[in-house]
């Protein structure tokens, strides 16, 4: 009974040290009463707790921040101070949530000596190892991030297990290379805080009840029948390959992941829930020049919030996420996605590496150019 009592209080006590992260820059923020008007810093510092709660608005912390340098100036006292801010961790209830939000206004931080700096995540959350090393780096040496949203820049260094909010209204998150998935619709998100596009969210929704519904109904076995007929009726269906698929099926043409051909099953037995995990390589993704092939994946699902990459690496870790925070994978399913991360993340940035991807996962031969992209310098491409 001890033991069990012992046990419980461990995980209370753990769980209410993770809380209170609203408290830890307050101290330096204090400091610095000999900036600015007398009682600006405390008022400042008072400020702080309501923008790191867990319900606040990521990019409120931001605004935060660069507030605190336009009212007591750019002495490093203050910067630095500003700078730890920006990194802290946002209050976070893993019993809650299971991702951290992040903001996507790439107009935030304004101060350019706050830009570039990651913030650090909930030990609980997939991959949190990786972002707290990387908030730590950024403290010392900021990224790169012109024209990039604080949620790209953590993309881009290999973090993307998050939800993208506070997008500015009509604004674009990803406005780099990378666009936020309502690049194409900024209209139809004026207003919108959440990186999403209403009309293939709405058919991504409809989707992945098609979707649901056929996964818990329909063995392997069956699905690879099926496939098999369709390969019959449709000459077509030679692209999907070992893989086994429902031609036009939930079918979807999302705005940033372009053509989705819909729902397929693994051709290995592996269940990956209502989810599609496969990559595709294409030529000019999201307004990239001519000739710059990137990686990206499929499943508008899965691509929800991340989007294209030059580094596989990127779009591998966000399916494994997805497969866990979205799709209700099976944990076999989760950890064929996660070998095959290890096997292939670092592999070359060509179109062999999206094959040995879809194939290692039971989908080889899936078309990884849909959209019918240019396919001059297409390495591998058939």
């Amino acid at each position: 009974m001890y033991t069990k009592t012992a046990f419980i209080s461990a995980l209370l006590a753990v769980a209410e040290a993770r809380f209170g992260q609203e408290q830890t820059p307050v101290a330096d923020i204090q400091a610095l009463g000999q900036f600015g008007n007398p009682g600006e810093a405390a008022t400042l510092a008072g400020g702080v707790p309501g923008v790191l709660l867990a319900a606040a608005d990521p990019c409120a912390k931001l605004s935060h921040a660069d507030k605190i340098v336009t009212t007591l100036g750019n002495d490093p006292k203050v910067i630095a101070a500003a700078q730890k801010l920006v990194a802290a961790e946002q209050n976070f209830n893993p019993f809650v949530v299971s991702v951290p939000n992040i903001c996507g206004d790439a107009s935030l931080p304004a101060t350019k000596e706050l830009r570039g700096i990651v913030p650090l995540v909930d030990p609980a959350v997939t991959g949190s190892d990786v972002e707290n090393a990387n908030s730590a780096t950024s403290l010392k040496s900021p990224f790169d991030a012109t024209g990039l949203s604080v949620a790209q820049v953590m993309t881009a260094q290999g973090f993307s297990n998050f939800t993208v909010k506070g997008v500015a209204a009509g604004g674009n998150a990803n406005n780099g290379n990378n666009n936020a998935s309502n690049g194409n619709n900024q209209n139809n998100n004026a207003g919108s805080t959440t990186i999403t596009t209403s009309a293939a969210s709405a058919t991504a929704s409809a989707t992945k009840c098609v979707r649901k519904s056929r996964t818990r109904t329909t063995s392997t076995a069956a699905a690879t029948s099926t496939a098999a007929s369709n390969n019959n009726n449709s000459g077509n269906n030679a692209s999907t390959g070992g893989a086994s698929s429902q031609a036009g099926a939930g079918a979807v043409t999302d705005a940033v992941t372009g053509n989705f051909p819909g729902f397929q099953a693994s051709s290995l037995g592996l269940d990956f829930g209502t989810c599609t995990p496969t990559v595709k390589f294409e030529e000019s993704l999201n307004g990239r020049k001519a000739g710059e092939f990137t990686f990206q994946a499929q499943d508008p699902v899965v691509n929800k919030g991340q989007q294209e990459a030059l580094n596989p690496n990127i779009i591998f870790n966000r399916i494994c996420d997805q497969l866990v925070n979205v799709c209700g994978a099976a944990a076999d399913a989760v950890a064929a996605c996660k070998q095959a991360k290890a096997d292939l993340g670092s592999g070359p940035k060509d179109a062999s590496t999206a094959n040995a991807w879809n194939e290692a996962l039971g989908f080889a031969g899936v078309d990884i150019n849909p959209d019918q992209a240019p396919k001059a310098g297409l390495v591998g491409h058939t």
